[in-house]
């Protein structure tokens, strides 16, 4: 089979094709058929000069599972979470996963060429869900809010951050304070605006951002923000508004002070 590896020197990316033997299940694992696979920004923060092959979102057709696999046969429609830092990655004709972390797809859920929805799910899907209910510990979408909790989401346009906007009005949290750039009309529709929901253009620049942030919250101050970026001065524009006892902010990035 055909698989892509990449590699970095100095700061030159380099990505070579070759061909690699299909991987064989151990009785818990599923190999896929991949139609898609997502391209995460640790993808290529990440690299070393060994070459690697990523990718961890995985969309395709069951091709062969383990003999201790109950969920899933050949010819299932799924997507999985190929594990980091392991063999057999997602940029490839054929990956290989763990059956607990590969999912049965619904027929609307497409990872046909023009419509890839599939292969965006598992990594920033458990990002985000992971960021907003354990490290903010925010009501879960089958217990609801029943009050105002307002919510920024910084980088509101990236795979993750609009996975957090969705989980986050399943779980009627508003006003969201979505922060984003050129990917701010795909993030719209998916906003509340009679509940408060708004956009701010990071582009402005920071003093503006900072402005807008004070403008949506009243000159209130935050308890819980969402930050996908976690660079370019993203966390420190949050921290302006940020309740200084009360205030977490989940970030994607390691801290840097």
């Amino acid at each position: 089979m055909k698989e892509a590896f990449a590699s970095i020197s100095g700061d030159r990316i380099k990505v070579s094709i070759q061909e690699s033997p299909i991987p064989t299940p151990n009785e818990h694992q599923v190999v896929i058929r991949v139609k898609a696979a997502g391209l995460n920004p640790k993808d290529w923060k990440y690299l070393t000069e060994t070459p690697t092959d990523q990718g961890d979102d995985v969309a395709g057709y069951v091709h062969a599972v383990g003999s201790k696999v109950t969920e899933f046969k050949p010819g299932d429609r799924v997507a999985a979470f190929h594990q980091m830092g392991a063999a057999h990655g997602g940029y490839a004709e054929y990956s290989l996963a763990w059956a607990y972390t590969t999912f049965h797809l619904p027929e609307q859920t497409s990872f046909e060429v023009r419509s890839v929805e599939a292969a965006t799910i598992p990594l920033a899907a458990m990002t985000a869900a992971l960021g907003l209910y354990q490290d903010l510990g925010l009501p879960l979408p089958w217990n609801p809010a029943r009050t105002s909790i307002p919510l920024i989401v910084y980088g509101g346009g990236s795979a993750v951050g609009s996975f957090v906007i969705k989980l986050a009005r399943l779980s009627n949290i508003h006003p969201i304070i979505a922060v984003a750039g050129k990917g701010t009309p795909q993030i719209e529709p998916l906003l509340d605006k009679s509940k408060g929901d708004t956009t701010i253009d990071y582009r402005d620049g920071d003093e503006a951002v900072v402005a807008a942030f004070n403008k949506a919250l009243n000159g209130k101050k935050i308890e819980y923000a969402f930050d996908a970026i976690s660079e370019h001065n993203s966390y420190i524009n949050i921290g302006h508004v940020l309740d200084p006892q009360k205030g977490k902010i989940a970030v994607i990035l390691p801290w840097q002070h």
